[in-house]
């Protein structure tokens, strides 16, 4: 079928994508590709969310720590994800764990720094109440700490959400055999443009729900903001 003067194969008309779509999810190949690519989303989104919040709370602390380590972040951020995917594959395997790492360093960065931002700027008339009534470490961090910098971290969470997504994909490119970023080269090699197609709204459909999840635990968590 020829849509706008161009092929199925290069622009294929909207009811061909509706139609793969649903050929698609009625044989079950596009759920367990779609989920696959979910679950590397949410373990890398859970461990570089992790890793960076622990990093920027140290950082914020210690102040020497920013003069060492923050050059280093800044020096790896500047080499394209796609470019050290290869690497990661070849370094931690071909499985799961690479598309994780992959996926949590893509989100690690925003989040590193806004925690580092968030946490600086927590009141310091409050901090210096909390010293004079002798208020433990996990008191003045659960009560005082993560409270201000929350509004922050959601901040960059909403960005690392949508990354992750991305994360996900360039790992699924370099070395998969299952997952929406295989489904992709599947279909690109095969000219199956539709289900290219149906991919990537996949792609976008899982990263509107994410951030709405995020956007909504963000409204639940602090409703005082």
């Amino acid at each position: 079928m020829v849509w706008g003067h161009y092929p199925q194969f290069i622009l294929p008309a909207p009811e061909i994508v509706l139609e793969r779509a649903i050929s698609a999810t009625s044989d079950g190949s596009l759920l367990s590709q779609a989920w696959v690519t979910l679950t590397e989303i949410l373990l890398g989104l859970l461990a570089g969310t992790s890793l960076a919040f622990i990093s920027g709370y140290l950082v914020a602390k210690v102040n020497y720590l920013e003069h060492w380590l923050l050059p280093i972040l800044v020096s790896l951020q500047a080499i394209p994800v796609l470019a050290l995917a290869p690497l990661l594959v070849i370094w931690f395997g071909w499985g799961l764990s690479s598309k994780i790492i992959i996926c949590a360093s893509t989100l690690f960065f925003p989040v590193f720094i806004n925690t580092i931002l968030g946490l600086r700027s927590v009141d310091k008339n409050l901090v210096a109440l909390m010293r004079s009534l002798n208020a433990s470490f996990w008191q003045k961090l659960i009560f005082l700490e993560l409270p201000s910098s929350l509004p922050v971290f959601f901040a960059s969470l909403k960005i690392g959400v949508i990354l992750s997504v991305v994360g996900a994909v360039v790992g699924e490119f370099v070395s998969a055999n299952e997952g929406l970023g295989f489904l992709i080269n599947l279909a690109g090699g095969l000219y199956d443009t539709p289900l290219r197609f149906v991919a990537f709204t996949t792609l976008s459909l899982i990263s509107i729900l994410l951030y709405s999840l995020v956007n909504t635990l963000e409204k639940v968590i602090i409703r005082w903001q």
